[in-house]
């Protein structure tokens, strides 16, 4: 049985290391867990990484399994998916996905797991995270049939956002984002592309994913008469200005915020757990591979993390592989 594992620590802000341990004995109700893989939530893992966590959130922003605390020294992650070496008979030699941090293998509860359709590569399965972001950012906007709709910010969320999007009966999407490369990534999700200042207007819906102050304006400016902006944005501890001005009281436009950490109010009835299995069964749709644009091997996350925070590694979701751990 393995003992002992590796995992990435977050030694001070953007100094990542890899650390060795020691694993616990799984109880009755747990599992052991081997890492096939793990993702890389660019926007909300490089805020972590460069310590631009607001001291007011640091325990709204606690992942499930985090050991340490914010700024630093502190384990991070969310991502992660990998086959159970040891367990309920239901779960021994299945994929699964957990919210843990990087580490080549952990133990969990049992309940802390959820099962990988077979549809669902393992590789894909990581965005489950991500997709169920998506999942309650519409339900939180409760987009209707034909609804025109813009996506603005091509990040992962963004881009998972616009994917479920597309598959809404009549529903007009675009996704707006500075980069040009962006509009690959759309054709693949098949949702149109613009840049921002070729943005189309009068939308119904706008859902704001880009985490600037820019991007934001620009989401209002877009809106329609009664328009509603659902902002997914995790800003950390940057200040943002946007003008209320114009017609933001004559068209009686609405700012409102989502945020995963809680079910939306609109399905309060699901739990986190229903939210997520959902999340994965979506996943079954080969398009989300777009959202995967590299990988690295488990050794080189503190590099890949720098990278990722600096800009010169541009990615959506970058993808840990845990080969020969």
């Amino acid at each position: 049985m393995i003992r002992d594992a590796r995992a990435f620590w977050l030694r001070s802000p953007g100094q990542g290391e890899i650390r060795p341990v020691t694993l616990p004995a799984p109880g009755p109700d747990d599992v052991l867990v081997r890492s096939l893989y793990s993702g890389v939530s660019r926007g909300t893992e490089t805020l972590v990484f460069t310590g631009g966590v607001p001291r007011s959130q640091y325990a709204a922003m606690r992942a499930p399994f985090q050991e340490g605390d914010f700024p630093a020294p502190v384990k991070y992650g969310y991502l992660s998916v990998g086959v159970v070496e040891a367990g309920p008979a239901r779960l021994r030699g299945r994929t699964v996905f957990c919210l843990h941090p990087h580490q080549t293998a952990y133990v969990v509860p049992a309940s802390a797991v959820t099962l990988v359709p077979d549809a669902v590569p393992p590789t894909r399965a990581v965005l489950a995270g991500t997709v169920e972001t998506a999942v309650n950012a519409l339900w939180d906007a409760a987009p209707m049939v034909g609804d025109r709709v813009s996506v603005i910010g091509g990040g992962m969320v963004g881009c998972a956002v616009a994917a479920l999007l597309a598959r809404f009966p009549g529903v007009r999407v675009e996704l707006v984002d500075t980069d040009p490369a962006r509009a690959a990534v759309a054709d693949a999700l098949g949702v149109g592309f613009a840049a921002p200042q070729d943005a189309t207007g009068g939308r119904d819906l706008v859902v704001h994913a880009s985490a600037t102050g820019a991007g934001l304006q620009r989401a209002l400016e877009l809106l329609a008469p009664e328009g509603t902006v659902v902002e997914l944005s995790w800003y950390g501890d940057r200040p943002v200005q946007v003008s209320l001005g114009g017609a933001f009281h004559s068209g009686r436009l609405t700012v409102r915020s989502s945020q995963v950490g809680t079910v939306s109010p609109n399905r309060a009835r699901r739990s986190y757990a229903e939210r997520l299995a959902l999340a994965l069964e979506l996943l079954a749709d080969p398009a989300f591979d777009a959202l995967l644009t590299g990988r690295s091997p488990f050794a080189d996350l503190p590099d890949v993390l720098d990278r990722l925070a600096a800009g010169t590694l541009p990615a959506l979701c970058h993808l840990i592989t845990y080969d020969g751990e």
